[in-house]
């Protein structure tokens, strides 16, 4: 896509330059279309008369047996989200959720994990037994594009089939620090137990010591931090999170104890809240909706021509570039209210959606019982304390916040002083591909019609006096970032191009030579598909899921890795095993945080998991331009492991690689990790 301030020069290459005219002239008509009709309309949805359910009561936190460990199902449930009918009646929508034997019961978010850092006195390892009681599922909830690169189209797999075999899930614990067989690698996929009580099991197993197991170790020797849990399955992420698949996952430590006599003077429960925001569309009926066919929500501005036929019988399921959804959900409840008194709240903010960038405000609503956002005040301020992997390096305060796909971010929020009044938690991100911009420098093509997406929920504040509480600013500042000597900056690119069918396939890829561990060359493989595409020589340039290897840190090394964005939106990048730093901690040698570049683009084939062709690029002449400070609305002095790369931009990260093994990095848009936008990550020799 040509970014938004042309700096790409398009080199030899006719072919990519109409393809990113096109993609970045669809974009600019994608959500204008109108929701059609069997769909629940969000305007006549209530908003901010159900209570948000609470993801750190004690009572919805899980408990383990005697011997310490947690054994939790994957099963099918239904959830009432506080949708209704046209008559007032509350739907019920069926989901699948997390839960364990003692209860009985799945939950969408499933129930909240809490447990002890080595340095609090916590084992060395958490225990989770992770089983898929998906029996008898012969039908996803969600319409499957079997022409991706999924769990059942590898090479030994296609005889299996949700309808014969089961849906195939692998959890990840996101931020996590386990070892690669535990980390939710979307190759370790499982299958429910079949009738000879067996899984199908994915390839990477193969590969273990001790072959397939359910029970996963994850490390405690960490810091704390508000991790979360979601399904990770090969091609099929996007569906299982959207079916319900997630929920929290706390680390306390002796500092960040969650207790009301924590050193830092945090809020604790049950002035210290967590809310997973995600956005979904429903049928009018209750159930999940998700555009797959010719005739939903913006098939036709992502497929503008037929698709060939087969794979693609009646025009779909196909997978489209991003989604959308018009209902904001908190913790399941579509646009839910919490009841606060004035004190300091502490919340824990989750973007869980798939693709959806938010920039988030806070506002004094007109009246106490308004449901939108006329008339409100002015955004108020509040406290980033910490983000993904844990406490900041000091509390910053601000009144706008960036919030990427994928991200956790640790708010301090003062209700002191609004008495009986509603705050509104807004949103000025668009429904469409962010690009960097928000609020008033978006357009109407920017936003769905009548727009319910501008508000997630609301905080109505008790009519008594002030509550005092123990919080102070300036007690936070535990991160000192990654001082560790640097063995090597390592180049890495998003693109945009196209699958084998003609779809748009966002894509990771290199922007130098690939090299490994040890420095040397790391070849295009000597097969067919790749000599007669021309492949040949070291690696360069965009790369999909099942070819060799890249990105291969020696273990212990510290790497910043220069991330180049050659597309025209933003896309959050996650990294496996790590949390990082953004930035380099040593401008003068290594650079800015961000920094404008220019390059050409050049074309170059991208071979498909099925042998066939697409169309990617890869960069030559890369000069570094400006630097691109990324706003106040970006906070970032926390161990992260979640960015934001700006369209234009090199962004610069560094970690440090302490684990062998096999992990990946991805963008956490979820559409695009599901459609090759993944590649994996091998720490060590083995790759």
């Amino acid at each position: 896509m040509v970014s938004r301030r042309e700096f790409l020069k398009l080199s030899g290459a006719g072919a990519s330059a109409a393809l990113l005219a096109t993609k970045f002239n669809m974009l600019q008509r994608a959500f204008a279309a109108p929701l059609m009709d069997g769909l629940s309309d969000p305007a006549l949805q209530p908003k901010f008369v159900n209570a948000v359910p609470d993801a750190l009561m004690p009572a919805f936190k899980y408990v383990p047996d005697k011997k310490g460990r947690y054994k939790i199902e994957i099963g099918p449930s239904v959830q009432q989200t506080g949708l209704v009918d046209g008559d007032g009646i509350k739907l019920n929508t069926p989901v699948w959720g997390y839960g364990d034997k003692n209860d009985q019961w799945y939950s969408w978010p499933g129930r909240t994990f809490e447990v002890k850092s080595v340095s609090a006195g916590g084992p060395p390892l958490t225990e989770v037994y992770w089983e898929n009681r998906l029996t008898g599922v012969t039908q996803h909830l969600l319409p499957i594009d079997t022409s991706l690169h999924w769990c059942y189209s590898l090479h030994g797999y296609t005889k299996n089939t949700i309808a014969n075999t089961g849906v195939p899930i692998i959890t990840h614990l996101h931020g996590g620090h386990s070892d690669y067989q535990f980390d939710g690698n979307p190759e370790f996929f499982y299958s429910p137990p079949g009738k000879n009580k067996k899984s199908v099991i994915g390839p990477q197993w193969e590969f273990v010591p001790g072959g397939f197991t359910t029970k996963f170790r994850y490390d405690n020797d960490v810091h704390a931090g508000n991790l979360w849990y979601h399904d990770h399955a090969l091609g099929i992420t996007r569906m299982n999170v959207y079916a319900g698949l997630a929920g929290f996952y706390f680390v306390r430590d002796e500092f960040d104890t969650g207790a009301a006599d924590n050193p830092l003077g945090l809020p604790a429960w049950p002035y210290e809240k967590a809310y997973a925001i995600q956005d979904r569309m429903f049928r009018d009926s209750g159930e999940l909706f998700y555009s797959a066919y010719p005739g939903d929500p913006f098939y036709s501005d992502f497929i503008e021509t037929p698709l060939p036929d087969p794979p693609f019988i009646n025009g779909g399921p196909t997978a489209l570039a991003e989604f959308f959804g018009d209902h904001m959900v908190v913790n399941g409840k579509i646009w839910p209210k919490e009841d606060v008194e004035p004190r300091n709240y502490r919340l824990h903010l989750l973007n869980g959606t798939d693709s959806r960038f938010m920039v988030v405000r806070f506002r004094i609503a007109a009246n106490p019982d308004s449901q939108d956002l006329v008339g409100a005040g002015a955004p108020l301020p509040f406290y980033v304390v910490g983000s993904d992997q844990g406490l900041a390096s000091a509390a910053t305060m601000t009144d706008t916040l960036v919030f990427e796909p994928g991200s956790r971010y640790d708010i301090v929020f003062d209700f002191k002083n609004f008495q009986g009044q509603r705050i509104i938690m807004e949103n000025i991100g668009g429904d469409a591909p962010f690009g960097g911009d928000f609020g008033g420098e978006l357009g109407p093509d920017d936003f769905f019609p009548d727009r319910q997406t501008d508000r997630i929920m609301a905080f109505d504040v008790a009519n008594v006096l002030n509550v005092s509480d123990s919080f102070v600013p300036a007690d936070i500042g535990s991160y000192s970032g990654n001082i560790n000597p640097v063995a090597r900056v390592r180049k890495v690119a998003l693109f945009e191009g196209m699958d084998e069918f003609g779809r748009l396939q966002p894509l990771l890829g290199t922007a130098e030579p690939a090299s490994d561990h040890l420095g040397n060359p790391i070849n295009w493989p000597n097969t067919a598909p790749y000599i007669n595409a021309g492949l040949v020589g070291p690696i360069n340039g965009s790369v999909a899921w099942h070819s060799p290897t890249t990105e291969n840190p020696a273990l212990g090394d510290t790497e910043i890795w220069e991330i180049y964005n050659a597309t025209g939106d933003a896309h959050p990048v996650h990294l496996h095993l790590v949390n990082f730093q953004v930035g380099t901690g040593d401008v003068a040698t290594y650079g800015v945080t961000r920094q404008e570049f220019t390059a050409d683009v050049v074309d170059q084939p991208v071979v498909q998991h099925n042998g066939l062709l697409g169309q990617g690029f890869r960069l030559e002449n890369i000069i570094l331009e400006d630097p691109a400070p990324a706003g106040s609305e970006y906070v970032e002095n926390t161990p992260k492991d979640m960015v934001t790369a700006l369209p234009d931009q090199v962004t610069r990260i560094k970690m440090t690689f302490d684990k062998p093994g096999r992990y990946v990095w991805h963008c956490h848009i979820l559409s695009h990790e599901d459609h090759e936008m993944m590649r994996v990550l091998h720490v060590g020799p083995g790759a």
